[in-house]
């Protein structure tokens, strides 16, 4: 179904799904499938939450699309609502993760256009990262596997090793204009960042008058358990990236900056789709739903069944090397390869998904039971017992 006319750009199981409830998804055939990937961080509220569905039914009947060029109750709502839940003051939206780094990044560039200092247009990145597929985020991306087709990359961006004071100490410049750091690197193989590195890379923004860029994309929106995932780490960026969790599945984007890093104007900057009604109204119920229920404050006790579970494991198969990660974005780190792991899982009707080669990656959905989780960890012990 699609072979044909689809671009090979994903490596695809063989199964079409067409129906998902909960933390459930079922394929054409019938078969259920407990998901632990939830459209890899995206669904947080699980497939075809009510209050999303109710969201997409009533605002469609309103207005689904307008223009940017005309203010809507939704993006004025949406917007008010981010920047009253984060220590931030602007917002700008957008339609996917990458879109939201490629802000960022103009922002930084923009800022450092703004200052006093001649090439301040440099931005640092971290080793091991991902900030997206498109030009500009491929650049800030710390993984020559993605990039190496697609030599020469856009300019001035410099590589600093994850969570090392000291080379971001050498590498940081009065030429910087931009640091973009993952709290927790997603693709990387969900290794979280040490809040003494976060504290200091705050500290030489301000030294060196650059904007301090969070990419929030995959760990954001609850994830960690807090709304944002830097309240989690205590430290406050300039601008944070965000999108997957903010729509529950409907595709949008978003921006949150300080005064500081708000630097455009009219003409610098726009997206066609960027806060439509429809995908603002979405964002409006999965945030209510998130901080307005019990959600997020179930979000780390969940973590604690977790790795309490995961723990036992590491105790009984020696090729489980650690667990890292927050809330519900975590990382089961092996000395084997996990795409076999990944593939046995799916036969059992457990989706899992890994991260760098040797990493299983656990980002279900937010409001997954007690219940779901055991259930799954019991599938994924089964696979590990057949290795």
């Amino acid at each position: 179904m699609g072979k044909k006319y689809l671009m090979e750009t994903y490596s695809r199981f063989d199964v079409v799904f067409e129906k998902g409830i909960g933390s459930k998804v079922y394929d054409t055939e019938g078969k259920e499938y407990l998901d632990f990937v939830a459209g890899v961080a995206v669904n947080c509220l699980g497939h075809c939450h009510p209050a999303v569905i109710k969201a997409l039914e009533v605002q469609s009947k309103n207005l689904i699309h307008i223009s940017n060029l005309y203010w809507t109750p939704t993006q004025g709502e949406l917007a008010e609502k981010l920047v009253k839940l984060s220590d931030h003051d602007e917002v700008f939206f957008c339609n996917s993760g990458t879109e939201a780094n490629e802000t960022a990044i103009k922002l930084a560039r923009k800022y450092g256009k703004l200052t006093d200092v001649l090439g301040k247009n440099e931005i640092i990145t971290m080793d091991n990262s991902f900030h997206g597929r498109t030009m500009g985020s491929l650049a800030v991306t710390g993984q020559s596997k993605y990039q190496k087709d697609f030599m020469p990359l856009m300019s001035g961006i410099k590589s600093a090793k994850f969570n090392d004071i000291d080379e971001l100490e050498k590498t940081i410049s009065e030429k910087t204009c931009g640091v973009i750091i993952e709290p927790i690197q997603g693709e990387g193989g969900i290794i979280s960042a040490h809040k003494e590195f976060l504290m200091k890379a705050k500290d030489l923004c301000e030294k060196y008058n650059a904007l301090l860029i969070f990419d929030e994309v995959q760990c954001g929106i609850g994830r960690t358990g807090d709304v944002f995932a830097y309240k989690s780490f205590g430290v406050v960026p300039d601008i944070i990236c965000m999108a997957k969790g903010l729509g529950g599945g409907f595709p949008i984007g978003a921006v949150l900056a300080n005064k500081k890093a708000s630097v455009f104007k009219p003409g610098d900057h726009g997206c066609t789709f960027g806060g439509n009604p429809l995908g603002c109204a979405v964002s409006l119920a999965v945030i209510k739903e998130l901080t307005e229920g019990s959600i997020l404050d179930e979000v780390k006790d969940k973590e604690k069944i977790f790795k309490k579970e995961i723990q036992k494991f590491m105790d009984k198969y020696d090729f489980i090397r650690k667990i890292d990660g927050k809330g519900l974005m975590l990382g089961i780190h092996l000395d084997i390869e996990a795409k076999k792991i990944v593939g046995k899982a799916f036969e059992k009707g457990l989706l899992i998904i890994g991260a760098g080669n040797n990493t299983i990656r656990i980002v279900p959905p937010l409001n997954i039971t007690d219940y779901e989780i055991k259930r799954g960890l019991k599938i994924l012990e089964e696979v590990f017992e057949e290795l």
